[in-house]
């Protein structure tokens, strides 16, 4: 009779084990659940990364201005005749501004002040 009591106390002492071990592994997947609803909750609230456009700074009113001199100031060169110092205005203005309104330009002049130069 002794070795049946052990026998059912050995089992219910299993019983209670394996119990506390489904219960640990039910709660440690719910757990994993909860962490992968958080991140994508986190991924779906965070802003878009910006693109390259939106990080380009958006020039100010002196950049603007500094870039419309050098346009004029190359541009009276050439009109007076001095190609080589017009082309190096408008290569200035091409390396500092190299994604400015006025590049296109700027690289087209060049193209014309070339064609003057080669005249010569």
């Amino acid at each position: 009779m002794k070795v049946v009591i052990w026998l059912l106390v050995l089992a219910a002492i299993g019983a209670m084990g394996y119990a506390l071990w489904k219960w640990r592994q039910r709660w440690l997947e719910r757990k994993r659940a909860a962490e992968e609803r958080f991140a994508s909750f986190i991924a779906q609230a965070r802003p878009p990364a910006p693109s390259m456009e939106a990080l380009q700074p958006i020039p100010s009113d002196a950049t603007l201005l500094q870039q419309k001199l050098l346009l004029e100031a190359a541009a009276k060169a050439g009109e007076a005749g001095e190609a080589a110092l017009s082309i190096q205005l408008y290569a200035r203005l091409i390396s500092r501004y190299p994604q400015s309104e006025l590049g296109a330009q700027a690289r087209a002049a060049v193209e014309a002040q070339k064609k003057k130069l080669a005249k010569r």
